[in-house]
């Protein structure tokens, strides 16, 4: 049978389970990818479990997200990864070494590979023809530790790309004119693969800021072919050996199919405050402007700052503007110091700051209230920039910088210059000093975890009663993302590895007084309603285990976001969607849902029965969890289900 790339990686790292859209498969993981935000508790569920030393080919943990130390808690983080790292034998990229996916890119991609990430942006790594999965922290840890990854069989949604890109049209548009076509849920259990001959046109890097963003579709993962241009990058990280040629057959066939014609694009702006509004740059041209930034894992490549910096040469930006470079690697800014683009920047006003994430997950350059900010991140979900009532715009550097140079946000085409030509450097710098790699197993042994005052061990949960009498303690309606549930940020991610602290912010960005409720229901359990696509967004399973830890027992949603779904699951929690969507609008926050002999029923079928007891009513729920699933949650989570496994 003729098969697609997508097909050829599940194919060869199949372990159980059939290659049958929805059912549930297992596959084999050879590298895994966690950052400080979520690694924390990676590595303690790693202690929990009594691992000595991981059992995958590579297991990375990168420190990006975190970075600002305006006190002891992140610098404690910072060096209980380190020790960690060092005791199961992971390789450790220190703070200010760079942004996770485009490191782990250069150092650690491999065609033909499987990648699970602790972060949703790992599938980033689907640019090098691998297959980079995007999970909560618990399900990477299983990894490290030696077992499968379970995932639904995802549809293949072949995405075909002919003709070349015009000037001030770059790889950002692409992905958000698939945005602007189907939205934040279009990706939903599918993995996105380009092809076609127009990706020729389309440098590895190019392929990542595409593959990124796949994310925001909502995509299991994104794959590029593994190809001439993907030995090219390989080679320039000398790194030539680790290629090899993974293309889709001839007849080929998708489940889903799109076509793009990349002459055809123009530069695409993602309107306040999600990536799925989409609409050309001119329709808002002229709009006011205070601040423009480049970087990110979404831009992360050479080419995004270069053609920023050449854009700036000789020039200032408008003095009403903070113009904000992020650079994605320690590499590329000593690549940028060294050919003279770095001191343009510099030249032209912009604020460089340290390699990471910074103001993409809200650790620092959070803009003014209410004012309008141009980023090339993937993500704009309201609050997440740092700023409670946020203007944030997604785009690409060219309109990013055209409008820094313009003070309004500008379509670049309408600039009085040429379009800038990059040149990609014929000698890459490859500095892997800040990249330190794993101790010796008898060395490993030895060593101590040290914990700071912030970390606290992960709390222990009990399951779900087998008959329940629960409060509606919240309803909210679509779209609700982890950073709604979970607020990401200076004020919050410091807490990462504190439960019991972290949880006092749990939807405080939609209801704040959620947490002082919880906490006075919290024996007696409760539930949340939800609307379409709960959860999207970040992968950071924070988001499920701080209601988890106040209490909340059962999520009734239209639909669900797919990694945070599985969170749910993984500590304990009944996700739970509407058979008829229409009976969304019969619940409300304070009713009171009944549901009798849960562990029997949903054992046995695939609905369950509530019942509204103040109103009176009832209504079908259905569970869409697989055999393993349900004893994971009947178990009161996949730790205790892996005690159970390892010590029956």
């Amino acid at each position: 049978m003729a098969m697609t790339v997508a097909q050829k990686l599940i194919q060869s790292h199949l372990l159980e389970g059939e290659m049958i859209p929805g059912k549930e498969i297992a596959l084999k993981i050879d590298q895994t990818l966690c950052q400080d935000a979520t690694g924390t508790l990676v590595m303690l569920e790693l202690e929990a479990m009594g691992l000595d030393r991981v059992k995958t080919e590579i297991s990375a943990q990168y420190v990006d997200h975190n970075l600002i130390q305006e006190d002891y808690k992140n610098a404690d983080d910072h060096l209980f990864l380190q020790s960690a790292a060092e005791r199961f034998g992971v390789w450790f990229s220190r703070p200010g070494n760079g942004v996770s996916h485009p490191v782990h890119m250069e150092t650690f991609g491999k065609p033909g590979k499987t990648l699970a990430g602790s972060d949703s942006h790992t599938c980033a790594a689907g640019c090098l023809g691998m297959l980079a999965i995007g999970m909560g922290g618990l399900e990477v840890a299983m990894a490290m530790a030696g077992h499968p990854l379970n995932i639904k069989m995802p549809r293949i949604f072949g995405i075909k790309l002919k003709g070349k890109l015009p000037d001030w049209v770059s790889a950002k548009d692409i992905i958000l004119e698939m945005l602007r076509r189907h939205d934040v849920k279009g990706g939903v259990d599918c993995i996105l693969e380009y092809y076609g001959p127009g990706i020729k046109h389309l440098t590895a890097m190019d392929r990542h800021v595409i593959a990124n963003m796949g994310a925001e579709l909502g995509a299991t993962a994104t794959v590029f072919p593994s190809d001439k241009e993907t030995f090219r990058f390989l080679q320039s990280q000398e790194r030539e050996h680790d290629w090899q040629e993974i293309v889709a057959d001839k007849g080929a066939t998708y489940d889903l199919h799109d076509e793009i014609d990349l002459a055809t694009l123009e530069p695409l702006i993602a309107l306040p405050s999600s990536p799925g509004k989409v609409v050309p740059v001119r329709d808002v041209s002229g709009q006011s402007l205070s601040q423009a930034y480049i970087g990110s894992s979404a831009n992360p490549g050479y080419r995004d700052f270069a053609i920023s910096a050449l854009m700036m040469k000789g020039q200032r930006a408008c003095q009403t503007v903070s113009f904000d470079i992020n650079p994605a690697s320690r590499n590329q800014l000593e690549e940028l110091a060294r050919d003279g683009l770095l001191a343009d920047l510099i030249h032209s006003g912009a604020r460089i700051h340290q390699a990471g994430c910074n103001g993409c997950i809200g650790m620092g350059q959070a803009p003014a209230t209410k004012t309008n900010s141009l980023r090339t991140v993937p993500r704009n979900f309201p609050g997440r920039s740092g700023t409670l009532e946020d203007h944030v715009f997604l785009c690409s550097p060219e309109t990013a910088t055209a409008s820094a140079l313009k003070g309004t946000i500008t379509d670049p085409r309408t600039l009085n210059m040429p379009y800038p030509k990059v040149k990609l450097p014929r000698k890459r710098i490859i500095n892997k000093a800040m990249l330190l790699p794993p101790l010796t197993e008898e060395k490993a042994k030895k060593v101590t975890l040290i914990k700071g005052p912030n970390i606290a061990s992960i709390p222990s949960l009990t399951p779900i009663p087998n008959d329940v009498k629960l409060p509606v303690m919240l309803k909210v309606g679509n779209n609700i993302s982890t950073d709604e549930i979970l607020p990401a940020g200076a004020r919050v991610l410091p807490y990462r590895s504190n439960i019991p602290k972290i949880s006092e912010f749990a939807f405080d960005v939609l209801d704040e007084t959620y947490h002082k409720r919880a906490q006075e229901k919290h024996d007696n359990g409760h539930a949340i309603i939800a609307g379409d696509n709960y959860g999207q967004g970040s992968s950071r399973e924070h988001a499920a285990l701080a209601p988890r830890y106040l209490g909340l027992q059962i999520v009734i949603a239209k639909s669900f976001a797919r990694i945070h779904w599985q969170n749910l699951v993984n500590f304990g929690i009944l996700p739970l969607t509407f058979v008829n969507p229409e009976d969304y609008n019969k619940i409300d926050q304070n009713d009171l849902i009944v549901m009798k002999d849960i562990h029997q029923t949903i054992r046995k079928e695939s609905e369950v029965t509530a019942f509204i007891s103040n109103k009176n009513i009832s209504m079908l729920l259905n569970h869409k969890l697989s055999k393993r699933q349900i004893d994971v949650l009947f178990d009161g989570g996949l730790i205790n289900w892996v005690r159970k496994q390892t010590f029956p």
